[in-house]
């Protein structure tokens, strides 16, 4: 498949996609909630010593939540919400009366 039907396949409105960047965020802040307490519990108290004090704590966040949210991760969001969209408008073609 060609670069130019992929981005097309993939295509979706600007409120939609800052939509499914929130869903993707939400979903790593819940998946990384522990790493996010220990970097929390690692900071507090502390101002400018933060940065190389809590220096592990904070890369293990970022690498957990790196997981979660990439671009990767955004493109099969979108290629899930085209998914739905065409099964919806197939109910809907097959089915008028549902509407």
């Amino acid at each position: 498949m060609g670069y130019i039907q992929e981005a097309r396949e993939n295509h979706v409105k600007k409120k939609v996609e800052e939509a499914l960047r929130s869903k993707m965020k939400q979903k790593a802040m819940k998946e990384c909630k522990d790493y996010a307490s220990k970097y929390a519990e690692c900071s507090t108290g502390r101002t400018i010593s933060v940065v190389w004090q809590c220096r592990q704590e904070a890369k293990e966040l970022n690498n957990c939540l790196h997981q979660f949210t990439n671009d990767d991760v955004l493109e099969q969001m979108k290629k899930d919400y085209m998914l739905q969209q065409q099964q919806k408008e197939s109910t809907r073609s097959l089915n008028p009366s549902a509407i």
